[in-house]
Protein backbone atom coordinates (compact mmCIF):
# COMPACT_ATOMS: atom_id res chain seq x y z
CA UNK A 1 0.00 0.00 0.00
CA UNK A 2 2.89 2.58 0.70
CA UNK A 3 4.08 2.03 -2.69
CA UNK A 4 0.68 2.48 -4.05
CA UNK A 5 0.52 5.81 -1.95
CA UNK A 6 3.69 6.61 -3.35
CA UNK A 7 2.93 6.89 -6.96
CA UNK A 8 -0.55 8.04 -6.23
CA UNK A 9 1.04 11.52 -4.42
CA UNK A 10 4.15 12.04 -6.97
CA UNK A 11 1.45 12.09 -10.24
CA UNK A 12 -0.98 13.95 -7.73
CA UNK A 13 -3.59 11.66 -8.87
CA UNK A 14 -6.97 12.32 -7.53
CA UNK A 15 -10.15 9.85 -7.17
CA UNK A 16 -11.92 8.70 -10.18
CA UNK A 17 -15.71 8.29 -10.38
CA UNK A 18 -15.11 5.19 -12.24
CA UNK A 19 -13.02 3.66 -9.42
CA UNK A 20 -9.29 3.75 -9.47
CA UNK A 21 -7.00 7.61 -9.71
CA UNK A 22 -6.46 9.77 -12.38
CA UNK A 23 -4.66 12.94 -13.33
CA UNK A 24 -5.20 14.52 -16.90
CA UNK A 25 -1.47 15.09 -17.95
CA UNK A 26 -2.41 16.31 -21.52
CA UNK A 27 -4.69 18.18 -23.53
CA UNK A 28 -4.09 19.03 -27.00
CA UNK A 29 -4.85 22.48 -28.10
CA UNK A 30 -5.77 21.25 -31.98
CA UNK A 31 -8.99 21.59 -32.25
CA UNK A 32 -11.59 19.30 -33.90
CA UNK A 33 -15.37 19.30 -34.48
CA UNK A 34 -17.33 16.31 -31.98
CA UNK A 35 -19.97 14.25 -34.05
CA UNK A 36 -22.15 16.48 -34.93
CA UNK A 37 -20.12 19.01 -36.29
CA UNK A 38 -21.33 21.68 -33.68
CA UNK A 39 -18.61 21.92 -30.64
CA UNK A 40 -15.32 21.99 -30.58
CA UNK A 41 -13.14 19.38 -29.07
CA UNK A 42 -9.33 18.84 -28.05
CA UNK A 43 -8.55 16.57 -30.61
CA UNK A 44 -7.24 13.98 -27.78
CA UNK A 45 -6.61 13.62 -24.04
CA UNK A 46 -4.39 11.39 -22.09
CA UNK A 47 -4.23 10.71 -18.50
CA UNK A 48 -2.46 8.46 -15.94
CA UNK A 49 -4.93 6.05 -14.29
CA UNK A 50 -4.30 3.62 -11.43
CA UNK A 51 -6.13 0.84 -9.83
CA UNK A 52 -5.21 -0.90 -6.77
CA UNK A 53 -5.99 -4.44 -5.98
CA UNK A 54 -8.91 -3.82 -4.36
CA UNK A 55 -10.40 -1.39 -6.84
CA UNK A 56 -11.86 -1.70 -10.15
CA UNK A 57 -13.01 0.79 -13.23
CA UNK A 58 -17.03 0.38 -13.12
CA UNK A 59 -18.73 -0.27 -16.11
CA UNK A 60 -18.72 2.49 -18.09
CA UNK A 61 -18.60 4.36 -22.17
CA UNK A 62 -17.42 7.35 -23.58
CA UNK A 63 -18.42 8.78 -27.25
CA UNK A 64 -14.56 8.38 -28.55
CA UNK A 65 -11.69 5.63 -29.00
CA UNK A 66 -9.71 5.32 -25.35
CA UNK A 67 -6.36 3.24 -26.02
CA UNK A 68 -4.21 1.81 -22.55
CA UNK A 69 -1.31 2.03 -22.10
CA UNK A 70 0.16 -0.31 -19.86
CA UNK A 71 3.30 1.02 -17.58
CA UNK A 72 3.62 -0.43 -14.00
CA UNK A 73 2.50 -3.37 -11.85
CA UNK A 74 0.45 -6.20 -12.40
CA UNK A 75 -1.66 -7.10 -15.48
CA UNK A 76 -4.90 -5.29 -15.32
CA UNK A 77 -7.86 -7.04 -17.42
CA UNK A 78 -10.55 -4.98 -19.33
CA UNK A 79 -13.59 -6.79 -19.70
CA UNK A 80 -15.97 -5.08 -22.37
CA UNK A 81 -18.92 -6.45 -24.36
CA UNK A 82 -18.71 -6.46 -28.52
CA UNK A 83 -20.73 -5.71 -31.27
CA UNK A 84 -22.40 -9.54 -30.76
CA UNK A 85 -22.97 -8.53 -26.93
CA UNK A 86 -20.59 -10.88 -25.94
CA UNK A 87 -18.56 -10.16 -22.97
CA UNK A 88 -14.30 -10.48 -24.29
CA UNK A 89 -11.30 -9.81 -21.87
CA UNK A 90 -8.23 -8.17 -22.94
CA UNK A 91 -5.13 -8.95 -20.49
CA UNK A 92 -2.73 -5.52 -20.51
CA UNK A 93 0.83 -5.98 -18.75
CA UNK A 94 3.65 -8.54 -18.52
CA UNK A 95 2.52 -11.34 -17.85
CA UNK A 96 0.23 -10.92 -21.08
CA UNK A 97 2.86 -9.33 -23.14
CA UNK A 98 0.01 -7.55 -24.43
CA UNK A 99 0.66 -3.05 -23.72
CA UNK A 100 -1.51 -1.39 -24.97
CA UNK A 101 -5.11 -1.95 -26.85
CA UNK A 102 -8.19 0.16 -28.26
CA UNK A 103 -11.35 -0.07 -26.86
CA UNK A 104 -13.92 1.67 -29.58
CA UNK A 105 -16.51 4.71 -28.94
CA UNK A 106 -19.92 3.94 -26.91
CA UNK A 107 -18.23 0.47 -25.75
CA UNK A 108 -19.49 -0.58 -22.53
CA UNK A 109 -16.04 -1.67 -20.64
CA UNK A 110 -14.68 -2.29 -17.19
CA UNK A 111 -10.99 -3.27 -15.64
CA UNK A 112 -10.01 -4.82 -12.72
CA UNK A 113 -6.18 -5.44 -11.99
CA UNK A 114 -5.26 -9.33 -12.32
CA UNK A 115 -3.82 -9.00 -8.38
CA UNK A 116 -5.80 -8.33 -5.67
CA UNK A 117 -2.54 -7.56 -3.64
CA UNK A 118 -1.03 -5.54 -6.27
CA UNK A 119 -1.74 -2.58 -9.13
CA UNK A 120 -1.75 -1.26 -11.94
CA UNK A 121 -0.92 2.24 -13.87
CA UNK A 122 -1.92 2.69 -16.92
CA UNK A 123 -2.25 5.50 -19.41
CA UNK A 124 -5.36 5.90 -21.37
CA UNK A 125 -5.84 8.20 -24.85
CA UNK A 126 -9.02 9.51 -26.28
CA UNK A 127 -9.56 11.01 -29.21
CA UNK A 128 -11.40 12.86 -29.57
CA UNK A 129 -10.32 13.98 -26.55
CA UNK A 130 -12.54 13.20 -23.12
CA UNK A 131 -15.17 15.23 -21.66
CA UNK A 132 -17.06 14.36 -18.70
CA UNK A 133 -20.32 15.26 -20.26
CA UNK A 134 -19.75 12.17 -23.09
CA UNK A 135 -19.18 9.63 -20.00
CA UNK A 136 -21.46 7.35 -18.94
CA UNK A 137 -21.48 4.97 -15.94
CA UNK A 138 -23.69 1.81 -16.48
CA UNK A 139 -26.48 1.15 -14.14
CA UNK A 140 -26.33 -2.74 -12.95
CA UNK A 141 -29.75 -3.30 -14.57
CA UNK A 142 -29.56 -1.43 -17.62
CA UNK A 143 -26.32 -3.45 -18.34
CA UNK A 144 -28.11 -7.07 -17.23
CA UNK A 145 -31.27 -6.53 -19.32
CA UNK A 146 -28.77 -5.94 -22.57
CA UNK A 147 -26.01 -8.40 -21.83
CA UNK A 148 -26.93 -10.35 -19.39
CA UNK A 149 -26.95 -13.61 -21.92
CA UNK A 150 -24.55 -15.59 -20.06
CA UNK A 151 -23.71 -16.74 -16.13
CA UNK A 152 -20.69 -15.26 -17.01
CA UNK A 153 -21.58 -11.85 -18.57
CA UNK A 154 -24.01 -11.41 -15.28
CA UNK A 155 -21.35 -12.22 -13.15
CA UNK A 156 -19.03 -9.93 -14.37
CA UNK A 157 -21.61 -6.92 -14.77
CA UNK A 158 -22.41 -7.75 -10.68
CA UNK A 159 -18.88 -7.97 -9.85
CA UNK A 160 -18.07 -4.85 -11.79
CA UNK A 161 -20.88 -2.27 -10.81
CA UNK A 162 -21.41 -0.61 -7.55
CA UNK A 163 -24.88 -0.68 -6.48
CA UNK A 164 -23.91 3.46 -5.67
CA UNK A 165 -21.90 4.41 -8.76
CA UNK A 166 -20.56 7.26 -7.49
CA UNK A 167 -18.81 5.56 -4.05
CA UNK A 168 -15.60 4.88 -4.31
CA UNK A 169 -13.94 1.74 -2.80
CA UNK A 170 -10.80 1.07 -1.72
Amino acid sequence: MQEIRAIIDSLKLLPHPEGGYYKEVHRSRTLVKDLNGVADKSAYTSIYYLLSGGEFSSWHRIKSDETWYFHLGCDVLIYFFDENKSLQTIQLGITSNTFQTTLPANTWFAAKPVSKNDFCLVSCAVAPGFEFEDFEIAQREHLLTEFGNSIESIQMIEALTRTDPFTQVS
